[in-house]
């Protein structure tokens, strides 16, 4: 069965070969061929692209990954006498009877947050602990080590800033509507909304009837 058609439903789309521990997916979520996602929330109406791998990370609503993204990469201990990882996973070569829990609790604490209405472009890498905010795109191999404003656009190695999407007032307008957080029939109805050019879309939701709808 095609993903557009299981769409149709709110039970999370899961392609093959994917692994997903301690995971939790939204309603009409969509999650690619091969993925690995571990201690990891994926929001409503998000999807991730084939052969992504994301760890330790919060993912927003509306949220677009593009294929093979690594999100919240961990780290090797490079202040120990060795990287290799037989120094925090000792059981596996029979070093010793438990492993270096401390140091695995300490790389899952390094939470990465992903905001709603991202696009993360295709091979991005984005650093553990780094967030970014909602409206903002990662171009296709950037690198971020580095927080994102909402609305950025960012590229490069290490990731930088190139420009905005919209105005400041505009930005500050789209945070007040917060349109991600609208019910799926409040979507439905106002589809035509969305198709709108962005000042016309401001000027009928910020303010007015609809500033107190946000969550309906």
């Amino acid at each position: 069965m095609r993903a557009i058609e299981v769409l149709l439903s709110e039970k999370p789309f899961i392609h093959e070969e994917t692994v997903l521990k301690n995971t939790q997916l939204g309603a009409f979520t969509e999650v690619g061929i091969s993925n690995f996602i571990e201690n990891s929330v994926l929001d409503d109406y998000s999807y991730t692209g084939q052969f992504c791998f994301i760890q330790n990370t919060t993912i927003g609503k509306f949220s677009n990954i593009a294929a093979m993204v690594r999100i919240g990469p961990t780290d090797h201990p490079y202040e120990r006498p060795s990287l290799h990882h037989f120094t925090y996973r000792s059981k596996m070569y029979g070093f010793s009877d438990q492993d270096d829990m401390p140091f695995f609790e300490q790389r899952e604490s390094q939470i990465t947050t992903i905001g709603h209405d991202t696009w993360i472009g295709h091979g991005a890498i984005i650093q553990p602990g780094v967030t970014i905010g909602d409206g903002a795109i990662v171009g296709s191999g950037a690198i971020v080590t580095k927080d994102v404003p909402p609305y950025a656009i960012v590229v490069g190695v290490p990731a930088t800033i190139i420009k905005y999407r919209f105005p400041e007032e505009t930005i500050a307008a789209l945070q007040r509507i917060q349109w991600w957080n609208w019910s799926y029939d409040m979507i439905k109805e106002r589809l035509e909304d969305f198709r709108l050019d962005i000042g016309q879309f401001v000027e009928k939701y910020d303010g007015g009837m609809e500033s107190d709808a946000t969550s309906a």
